[in-house]
């Protein structure tokens, strides 16, 4: 047997090996067809079942016929959600519309470990390990989106621009985050000096979200477009750090905090842009997928939400960031880090649903502060400058 198929062999075992063990801490709620009260105590709550009934999916409603109650979600994700729909037996619809998902996820988090070995041979095997992201697979339909952004992200660093650009305006349509990936793929181009490129390369991708977006638009504006509306009036929600500092310091909220959400996010990211082009650019900027995780950890850092999936979204990035053995203890305290804070989020919310027991506001607001404190250090230490002679080579297979 060769080297390759035996390292594909593994990461396809620990990929399977990883979702049944996701599928098994949310089976207690899929058990009780996702009808109980204790959901948050188990850690079982998933926005599969949930919105099954909550946006009409239940009844094969078009998932942006509502202009007030269509699916938060852009069109590659609502189409998802209701063409599973229309294969989910009418019997205990919400567990099986649940398992039908689950399984699409499943193989959707095994594709995206194929993608991750072959980018990162050496530190790959680290998703699939990871607590909180076993925890968060099936919550919601993100992997939809973190397999077409980590193929994006894999087809620029072989060079194939324009297919990459395809694939990230796919990303786009699927969940809106892949588009911050536009950052670190212009500032790769200006550092080549191929201007013309990044035009070339930001345009496809524009297209290629349009095209997917244009028959939605005509057709379904007001519910296309209460995804962005929604976004826009969003206030703190739970995980973000202005949330945290409202439970702490009750008497002096922050309740509407999209300017300084978006001031925060250009701040960081263009001191970001300025480290990685001017002082660590052969560091940072050998390739996208060394320079992703630090645009895309800004954008959770500084978003006016922290869902506990969004860690399937940082956690191949934060893989594909690193470059040396050394940054393995951070990968595990950055991972520490969102254990506690996605074990605090569903016990803080326990306590609103009758349990005896559950966390106050206070340990969450520390929760998520650990949280960004672990994220920040292990930003650190994927960009710190020394030690670059001991990373291993960008495989490109």
């Amino acid at each position: 047997m060769s080297r390759v198929n035996y390292a594909t062999k593994s990461a396809l075992l620990l990929a399977i090996i990883a979702s049944l063990f996701s599928f098994a801490k949310f089976q207690h709620c899929a058990s009780k067809n996702f009808s109980s009260t204790d959901s948050y105590v188990h850690a079982c709550y998933s926005d599969l079942p949930a919105l099954f009934g909550a946006r009409g999916m239940n009844t094969h409603q078009w998932p942006y016929s509502s202009a007030t109650n269509s699916v938060e979600y852009p069109p590659l994700t609502g189409v998802v959600m209701w063409a599973t729909s229309l294969i989910t037996p009418p019997e205990n619809s919400y567990r099986f519309y649940f398992y039908i998902n689950a399984t699409l996820l499943a193989l959707l988090f095994i594709g995206s470990i194929y993608l991750l070995a072959r980018m990162r041979p050496k530190f790959w095997y680290l998703l699939p390990l990871s607590p909180a992201v076993i925890a968060s697979m099936y919550i919601n339909w993100d992997l939809w989106a973190v397999i077409t952004a980590l193929l994006a992200i894999y087809l620029f660093d072989k060079k194939s621009y324009s297919w990459s650009a395809v694939a990230l305006g796919a990303s786009i349509a699927t969940k809106f985050f892949p588009i911050v990936l536009l950052a670190p793929v212009v500032l790769i181009f200006i550092k080549r000096k191929e201007i013309s490129s990044a035009f070339s390369y930001v345009a496809l991708t524009a297209g290629t979200w349009l095209l997917i977006n244009l028959p939605f638009m005509v057709t379904t504006w007001d519910g296309w477009f209460r995804f962005f509306s929604l976004n826009a009036k969003r206030s703190s929600d739970l995980g973000s750090i202005y949330y945290a500092w409202n439970l702490t310091f009750q008497h002096h909220t922050i309740n509407s905090p999209n300017l300084l959400s978006t001031g925060l996010f250009i701040l960081i990211a263009l001191a970001a842009s300025w480290y990685s082009y001017f002082i660590a650019a052969e560091r940072v900027l050998t390739s996208l997928a060394t320079s992703s995780f630090i645009f895309v950890a800004a954008f959770t850092i500084t978003s006016k939400v922290y869902s506990p999936q969004y860690i399937l979204w940082l956690a191949p990035l934060g893989i594909l960031a690193m470059r040396s053995y050394k940054e393995r203890a951070a990968f595990w305290i950055w991972q520490g880090g969102e254990l506690i804070y996605h074990l605090a989020i569903w016990e803080f919310l326990a306590k609103y649903t009758g349990a005896k027991f559950g966390i106050p506001g206070g340990a969450l607001a520390l929760a998520t502060l650990i949280r960004v404190l672990t994220t920040v250090y292990f930003a650190a230490r994927t960009t710190r400058l020394e030690d670059t002679h001991s990373e291993p080579a960008l495989h490109k297979g």
